[in-house]
C-alpha cells in the first residue's frame, strides 16, 4: 500500500476561524465524555433500583421491572435514540415543546436526549447485574438481617446491596465501557462528540487513515485508562470467597 501518511493535518487549519482539526477532537472527546458519565449516572442509579425491584416478593414492583428489561432490551439503541429526539418531544406539552425545540440550543437538545436514552437503555442492562448479583448471594443473609430487626428495605440497603455490587463490579465495568463506545450514536442526531468530529476532520482534510487512526487510538486508550481504573477499585472492594459462598 503506497501511502504517504501526514500526522501533521491535526495542526493545520479548519479554515474556521483559529481552529485547527486537533481542536475538534478535543471538543468531541469531551461531548463523549459527558454524554457517557451522565448516562452511566442514569443507568447505574436506576439500574440499582430495577436490581433489587426484580428480586423483591411483591409480584407486581417484580413485573414491572422484568417489563422494563424486556422492552428496553429487545429495542435497538438506535430505534430508541430517534423516538427520544423526533417523537417524545412531540408528545410534551406545548410549553415543554417549545423549550426543547426553540428555547435550547441545538447541541444540548440533542444532548438531553442521547443521556436518556443511553441512561435508559443501559438501565436495563445494569438491572440484569445487578440482580444476578443479589441472588448469588446466599438465602441465609436475608433471614440474618431480619433476625438483627431490619425491615426489607433495610436488609437490601445494609446486607445484601453493599455485597452485591462489590460482587458485581466487573462486569458493571463491561457497561461502563459499552456506554463510551455507545455514545457514538449521538452523531446521528447531530452532536458533534468524538466520532462525528472524526468523520467532519476526513471530509474537511481528505486526510481518512490519519483522522479515522487517531480517533481509533483515543477510543482505545480511554476504555484501557477506564478498565486499569475499575480493576483497582475491584481489588479494593473484593470480598474473597464470596461468590464461591453464594454458589453453594
Amino acid at each position: 500500500m503506497n501511502y504517504t501518511w501526514d500526522w501533521g493535518v491535526f495542526l493545520k487549519s479548519t479554515g474556521i476561524g483559529d481552529e485547527v482539526y486537533l481542536d475538534w477532537y478535543v471538543t468531541g472527546l469531551g461531548w463523549t465524555i459527558a454524554v457517557a458519565l451522565a448516562a452511566w449516572l442514569v443507568a447505574l442509579l436506576l439500574g440499582s433500583v430495577l436490581g433489587v425491584l426484580r428480586t423483591v416478593p411483591n409480584r407486581w414492583l417484580s413485573g414491572f421491572a422484568t417489563a422494563y428489561v424486556e422492552l428496553f432490551r429487545n429495542v435497538p439503541l438506535l430505534v430508541q435514540l430517534f423516538l427520544w429526539y423526533f417523537l417524545v418531544p412531540d408528545l410534551l406539552p406545548q410549553p415543554l415543546q417549545d423549550w426543547f425545540k426553540l428555547g435550547l440550543a441545538p447541541e444540548t437538545s440533542a444532548y438531553i436526549s442521547v443521556v436518556v436514552c443511553l441512561g435508559l437503555f443501559t438501565a436495563a442492562r445494569v438491572c440484569e447485574q445487578v440482580r444476578t448479583g443479589i441472588q448469588a448471594l446466599p438465602k441465609g443473609q436475608v433471614a440474618a438481617g431480619r433476625a438483627l430487626g431490619f425491615r426489607l428495605p433495610q436488609v437490601y440497603r445494609y446486607v445484601l446491596l453493599p455485597q452485591a455490587l462489590r460482587i458485581v463490579i466487573p462486569p458493571l465495568t463491561s457497561e461502563f465501557l459499552n456506554i463510551f463506545k455507545n455514545s457514538s450514536v449521538a452523531s446521528l442526531i447531530g452532536l458533534m462528540e468524538l466520532l462525528a468530529q472524526t468523520k467532519q476532520t476526513a471530509e474537511f482534510s481528505a486526510n481518512l487513515f490519519e483522522a479515522f487512526t487517531l480517533a481509533t487510538l483515543i477510543y482505545f486508550t480511554l476504555n484501557m485508562s477506564l478498565m486499569l481504573f475499575m480493576r483497582q477499585v475491584e481489588r479494593k472492594v473484593a470480598l474473597p470467597g464470596l461468590i464461591a459462598v453464594g454458589g453453594k
